[in-house]
């Protein structure tokens, strides 16, 4: 059992190897459907089935000891710990994405229209290359497209996003005073905005491709288009599905204003995804 000086350590910790049989079998999967083998797609369920198992029996335990009194200020300092490294790991993961952005935008592309040391490209491989942004790639690779414009569907997001992040304060502030109707109430319509938001992207998805022909094969700007915002639509969902669990466990009475790190780790979680929204809005509809 945990004390205040001893870290708590499970003695039945059969978790970790279920969960890497159900990512062996769904990567496994995975890679087996791209290359048409088959039965490949049942295995790649069968390994989702397994890590959904995985997940809602792991974070059941936990909630579980989390309840029970179990864990004490040390295991509190480590789940701090591991939830700020994981933070950290997600904003080198949208580093590296918006460094190439910035590395094509300013170097690649002006380079390819002659600039620098890209003379040479340009008169022997991309005569008549213009540095303009946003590019679809020499030869027009793409074809033609129509840039997402930014104070449509993305501007409307931006608002519900900033939204949320208020909203979730607004829920922590009742937490932490005690005030149960407050925090479930902010939960409650943070979770909304947040669906909300991944339903608006999907209808914006749909304008790009249907209607704006700018799709993943639009040159480079399809590409690191989608690939920015679908990579945070993606951060967004899981966010948006962390925080319902927390409003599910609000509900159940859960928490209490000295004890509530689960609920505060979703809310860190949330106000990241927030701050690289803002840098998406700026750098890919806007600039």
């Amino acid at each position: 059992m945990s004390s205040e000086n001893a870290y708590y350590v499970p003695h039945d910790a059969k978790w970790p190897i279920v969960g890497s049989i159900g990512l062996t079998l769904f990567l496994g999967g995975f890679a087996g459907q791209l290359n048409g083998t088959s039965m490949a797609a049942n295995v790649m369920i069968i390994g989702f089935l397994v890590l959904v198992y995985m997940m809602f029996g792991w974070f059941g335990d936990v909630i579980n000891e989390s309840e029970s009194g179990t864990y004490k200020k040390l295991e509190d300092v480590s789940f701090r710990m591991g939830m700020i490294w994981f933070i950290f790991s997600e904003v080198m993961f949208f580093a590296a994405f918006f460094g190439a952005l910035y590395y094509i935008r300013v170097f690649s592309v002006p380079w390819l229209a002659g600039e620098g040391s890209g003379a040479t490209t340009n008169e022997f491989i991309w005569s008549g290359f213009e540095a303009v942004w946003p590019t679809n790639g020499p030869a027009a690779v793409g074809g033609e497209y129509e840039k997402m414009g930014a104070w449509g569907l993305p501007a409307i997001n931006t608002f519900i996003l900033l939204t949320s992040g208020a909203t979730v304060t607004w829920a922590h502030w009742g937490l932490v005073a005690n005030k149960r109707k407050q925090l479930i109430m902010g939960l409650a319509a943070t979770v909304l905005l947040g669906f909300i938001f991944v339903g608006l992207q999907a209808l914006e998805y749909s304008h790009g491709y249907n209607e704006l022909n700018l799709t993943m094969g639009s040159g480079i700007y399809g590409s690191t288009f989608y690939m920015l915002t679908g990579f945070h639509g993606f951060h967004v969902t899981v966010g948006a599905i962390m925080l319902l669990v927390m409003l599910v466990r609000s509900i159940k009475g859960h928490f209490t204003p000295e004890n509530h790190f689960a609920f505060e780790a979703a809310a860190w979680y949330w106000h990241f995804v927030d701050v690289v929204w803002l840098g998406l809005f700026i750098f890919v509809y806007w600039l």
